[in-house]
């Protein structure tokens, strides 16, 4: 069984820096795609970053336009976790963020992500 645990939520400043990690299990982040989504009170869930590897593309990396510049998303297969480094963080950035996992290919839909950790919350005070 999939199971996907996020950690390093919380509160920050804006401008601040928070930094997410995704905790997988088994060989799970060898052959999966690993996104990060969020979901702002009252708005429906959107896509933030995803990442991929394969031994003959590399890694493959995606942004959400309001991300991009700003945020990084990378994974340490040997530690089973994905990242999600977040800089110049603002109060639109307050949400919860979900790991997700799909085979191979990334995606930006949430629909394409049979996998999902439980959430953890961000909060950006202005």
């Amino acid at each position: 069984q999939v199971q996907l645990v996020e950690s390093g939520g919380g509160l920050v400043q804006a401008g601040g820096s928070l930094r997410l990690s995704c905790a997988g299990s088994g060989d799970f982040f060898s052959n999966y795609a690993m996104g990060w989504f969020r979901q702002a009170p009252g708005k429906e869930r959107e896509f933030v970053a995803a990442i991929s590897w394969n031994s003959w593309t590399g890694i493959t990396t995606n942004y959400a336009d309001s991300v991009k510049g700003r945020f990084t998303i990378s994974k340490d297969n040997a530690k089973i976790t994905v990242y999600l480094q977040m800089n110049s963080l603002n109060p639109e950035d307050t949400g919860v963020y979900y790991c997700a996992g799909r085979p191979y290919v990334i995606a930006s839909m949430s629909s394409d992500y049979p996998y999902w950790g439980q959430g953890i919350q961000v909060t950006v005070s202005s």
